[in-house]
Order: C-alpha cells, then sequence, then structure tokens
C-alpha cells in the first residue's frame, strides 16, 4: 500500500564537464551538484528523478564524471532510487553515454528508453513503478535543440494515465507558455497541452530558468533550473535571484506534492565584474580593468568580467587582458573574460562593428542562403543550433586525448547536435 505521504528530489541541467577551459569554474559546478546530492539525502527524499543534461557532453572526461558517480553509487547503497532521462547534452544516437554506462552498473533506471524511434510512429509511453512509494515515473527524453517535439505529438500515453497512484511525467524540453519574456522570441517548444494529461507532478528540464505551474489539466509542472549554469547569463540570473541554482525537494501528502527550490550553487565566490571602457585609452582601459579585477580576486573567487563599449585607441589585444589574468590569478580560483562587445575604435574614429555582431550577420547570410536545401537553420533556433555546433567544434584537444579520440568526439558531437545518425545506424 502506498504511504500517505513521501519525498523525492528533482534537478535538471548538472553539465557535469561544462566550462572546459576553466578547472576552477568546473570544479564549483561540479561541487554545487554534490552539495543538491546531499541536500537530498539530508531532507529524507526517497527517490530522485533528474530532468536530462546530467552531463554536459555524452562522454564528459572521467575525472569529472568520477566523484559524481561515487556519491550517486554511494546513495543507491543507501537504498535511494534515481530515474533518469536524456537530455539534449547527453543524448547520443546510436553509441554509448555516460549515463548507458552508469545505468548498466545499476546506479541509474532510465525511465524513457524510447529515445531513438523512427519520427511519425504512434507509440505507446512505458512506465515504472517505484516501489516503495507506488509512483508511477515516465517520461521523454530530451534531442538537441528541439527534435523531440515529434515524441510528444505521438506518444500514446492513455495506459500510463490510467495507472492508480501518483504519476510524475519527466520531460527536456522547453514550455513555451513558461518562457522567460526575454527567451520567448527566440525559443521554440512544446506548449502545456502537448504533456500527458492526469499527471500529478511534472519534471521539467531544458531551460536554465525556474518556473513553476500547471501540466494540462492540473498537477505541479516545475522546472528547477541549472544546477549552477553553463553561461554567464546563467549566473548573472542565479546572482540576482531571477532563478535559482539547485534542487527541488517535492512532498507529496495525501498524492498533492509541494515543491521547495534549495539552492546549492556557491554563489559568495561568484564575482561578476562590469566594464565600460567607451571613450577611454588603452592605457586607461587597462588601469581601469587591473583595479576591478584585482578588488574581486580575493582566494578562491571565481572572477567573469564582462568588458564592452569601444576604446578611444588602440586594439583589444593591447589591453593585455592575459597579464591581468595571471597578476590576478594569485589570489583568486579562475578569471573568465567577455570581450565579445568590446570594440577598437573605427579607422576614421567610429565605433567598430562587434564582433558578436559581426558573426550574427555572418551567420544570418549563411542561414539564408542555405535554408532552401536545409529547412531545419530556420529562424533564430537554426541560428543557436549552428552558434553551439561552432563552440563544440572550436573545443581544444584534451591533454593526454589522441588526435583520433578528438575528431571522433567532434564529429559524434556535430551530428548529436544537427539530429544525424550515424551510417549503419538505421
Amino acid at each position: 500500500m502506498a504511504p500517505d505521504r513521501f519525498v523525492f528530489a528533482h534537478l535538471a541541467d548538472a553539465h557535469v564537464g561544462a566550462w572546459p577551459r576553466d578547472p576552477a569554474v568546473r570544479g564549483a559546478l561540479r561541487e554545487s551538484l554534490l552539495r543538491a546530492l546531499a541536500v537530498a539525502e539530508e531532507r529524507g527524499a526517497e527517490f530522485l528523478v533528474i530532468s536530462g543534461d546530467l552531463f554536459h557532453t555524452p562522454v564528459p572526461d572521467p575525472g569529472e564524471v568520477a566523484p559524481v558517480a561515487a556519491a550517486l553509487r554511494r546513495l543507491v547503497s543507501r537504498g535511494f532510487r534515481i530515474y533518469v532521462i536524456y537530455g539534449s547534452h547527453d543524448y547520443v544516437a546510436h553509441r554509448t553515454s555516460w549515463l548507458d554506462v552508469l545505468a548498466e552498473t545499476g546506479v541509474f533506471l532510465r525511465v524513457a528508453p524510447e529515445a531513438v524511434r523512427t519520427e511519425g510512429t504512434r507509440w505507446s509511453l512505458p512506465f515504472l513503478v517505484d516501489e516503495p512509494t507506488g509512483a508511477r515515473i515516465a517520461g521523454i527524453s530530451g534531442r538537441s535543440h528541439g527534435l523531440d517535439r515529434e515524441y510528444f505529438r505521438a506518444v500514446d500515453s492513455e495506459a500510463f494515465r490510467a495507472e492508480k497512484g501518483f504519476k510524475i511525467f519527466q520531460f527536456h524540453a522547453a514550455v513555451e507558455d513558461y518562457l522567460p519574456p526575454a527567451l520567448r522570441e527566440h525559443i521554440h517548444g512544446i506548449r502545456v497541452e502537448d504533456l500527458p494529461t492526469g499527471c500529478d507532478y511534472y519534471a521539467g528540464g531544458h531551460i536554465h530558468f525556474t518556473y513553476s505551474g500547471s501540466g494540462p489539466g492540473g498537477g505541479l509542472l516545475v522546472n528547477p533550473g541549472a544546477v549552477f549554469g553553463t553561461s554567464r547569463t546563467d549566473l548573472e540570473n542565479g546572482q540576482a535571484g531571477r532563478t535559482h541554482q539547485g534542487i527541488v525537494i517535492v512532498t507529496v501528502e495525501q498524492g498533492v506534492p509541494t515543491a521547495e527550490f534549495v539552492d546549492t550553487a556557491p554563489r559568495d565566490i561568484v564575482r561578476l565584474v562590469d566594464v565600460d571602457v567607451s571613450g577611454k585609452s588603452v592605457e586607461e582601459a587597462r588601469t581601469e580593468l587591473r583595479e576591478r579585477v584585482h578588488a574581486e580576486a580575493t582566494r578562491g573567487t571565481l572572477v567573469f568580467p564582462r568588458v564592452h563599449g569601444t576604446l578611444a585607441d588602440g586594439t583589444v589585444a593591447s589591453l593585455e587582458l592575459t597579464e591581468v589574468t595571471r597578476s590576478a590569478g594569485k589570489e583568486a580560483g579562475s578569471v573568465h573574460w567577455d570581450v565579445r562587445d568590446l570594440l577598437p575604435p573605427g579607422p576614421d574614429g567610429t565605433p567598430s562593428v562587434s564582433e558578436s555582431d559581426v558573426e550574427g550577420t555572418a551567420l544570418r547570410e549563411l542561414l539564408d542562403a542555405s535554408r532552401p536545401e536545409a529547412p531545419w537553420l530556420d529562424g533564430a533556433e537554426g541560428e543557436r543550433r549552428v552558434r553551439e555546433l561552432l563552440r563544440e567544434l572550436g573545443l581544444p584537444k584534451a591533454e593526454g586525448e589522441s588526435r583520433q579520440d578528438y575528431s571522433n568526439a567532434r564529429i559524434a558531437s556535430a551530428r548529436r547536435l544537427l539530429g544525424v545518425r550515424e551510417e549503419g545506424g538505421g
């Protein structure tokens, strides 16, 4: 008989292994997740649902995986159950990912083994039963850039909805109804009505922004936000309190869930520095940058300077940001520069065009030319897809990684982002 009261935990978008060029930030991200797992245990959760993107890539550095896997194994050894779906980052078609490996060793229970299906075919939604609580758990794994929409349209959830007991549905997709205003023009996702009706808790993921509301026909719909974040924007939203960074503790009493957001990211060590160098000479800008960064670079801090505006003279390179980093690094754990909107003066003294503007114009021209043959490049979503592909292909080779392994990893990432199956994969 199912208990009248039980507790479970919900997290998504941990992205273990993100920030590949910055070990200090990677470490802070990892510690945020380990703290979230500890909170789940401390608060008496019986099981955990992970709604995608536990890892930043399907096969991250084993050194990043090891401490997380050890913490998860410890929870399992104490009777914890962990239910997982793939996200758009840790999903990979026809290849083994770390999620697969950990599932085979008994750490995870994969809720959505239907990750690869022929599009357009009707399929029945499988589900698992958490025996101690009687909860029924189903889900749809995420795929890159909304390629999972057809899964929602083609799913037959009648058998799942007919089940008695508390029902949880996991998903990793943007829900347009709950997007923050700044993202509504740029992200196309599913609608609330695309989710299966009749569930008691909808465990979302994918959008690194906290929201909660109602699912179709009722039921509590929650996105916990990213555990730490993968961009300066994520960190800004967390520091400003616009979103949570951590885990959700869900208490179910008499079949009714209530959610509590618990932040676990180390916000006290994150320093966001904003410097406008408009009209300043290189020497003036360099002096201000050094003073501002050094003022924040206390021991163990993660400093994120954003430099913008148009210099009065000189070039971006003449600011010698590497030297500023080196001198501040004696104390700070990390200095992570954002200079995308930093401009040198134009040849006639007028403002130059920023690197981000040039990149955006070039991408839009490329996409306009390619769209007739590649409709999946359409609109803002297509531009985001190409930007993410360029970032992935630009990752440096890891220490000790062979050239062939590096090449294979980049090709696999490109296939994942584009939703392309490997040859011979069916």
